[in-house]
């Protein structure tokens, strides 16, 4: 019988956070279909019967590794209040954080990606996985249009799903597949046509933030 989370002891949330962990790194280095519940086992240090304890297959593990990961990355690209007030130097640091984010974690959302494409069941976790992200920027987008900052002829959903798509695929195409750009421009660029397609001029010169650099943090 699989234990519920909620129910589980202080040792036994302990060993279940070291299966996650132990399937996540598996996952990055052999990717979904090579890795086996034994391999993560030996990973974790725990026997085969335990792993059972807590997943009901390599499967259920994998939802959670993938929800674990989208929940950091959503956590990592939280514009907090050291960034200014003004309205594009947010986006601006929203963008950055984001694409520091997606190269820390990269790997493993397009291995969800690969996996939703078979498997109905994976293809409805992405979809719920990535709604944490378009609603944020669709409550994002509907204060500019209240405070008259923002065309309020835009859809708030349809614009984030549709912005968004473009800064993940961007992300992956930049950080994944080696497209030549420096950091402060591809944030910039991102920014400003992000920006301009919500009806926002920029104001200032963006949050002078100055992170190491963001191919340098995934590695």
């Amino acid at each position: 019988m699989i234990v519920k989370s909620e129910t589980l002891s202080s040792r036994g949330r302990r060993t279940r956070a070291a299966l996650v962990q132990a399937g996540r790194e598996m996952f990055e280095e052999r990717g979904y279909d090579a890795v086996r519940v034994d391999d993560v086992c030996a990973r974790a240090g725990v026997s085969h019967g335990t792993f059972y304890t807590y997943f009901g297959s390599r499967e259920e593990l994998f939802r959670e590794v993938a929800a674990t990961v989208v929940g950091e990355m959503f956590t990592a690209s939280v514009v907090g209040p050291a960034a200014p007030d003004d309205p594009y130097a947010r986006i601006e640091a929203a963008n950055l954080l984001y694409l520091r984010a997606w190269a820390a974690n990269s790997r493993l959302v397009r291995m969800l990606e690969q996996v939703a494409i078979a498997d109905e069941g994976f293809r409805g976790l992405l979809l719920e996985l990535r709604e944490v992200f378009v609603r944020r920027g669709a409550e994002g987008l509907r204060r500019l249009q209240e405070q008259g900052l923002a065309d309020p002829s835009l859809d708030p959903r349809l614009t984030a799903v549709m912005l968004g798509g473009m800064v993940e695929h961007f992300a992956h195409v930049w950080l994944d597949l080696g497209e030549h750009a420096d950091e402060r421009t591809a944030v910039t660029m991102l920014s400003t046509l992000w920006a301009r397609a919500i009806g926002l001029t920029p104001t200032s010169q963006g949050n002078n933030m100055t992170p190491t650099s963001i191919k340098e943090a995934g590695s």
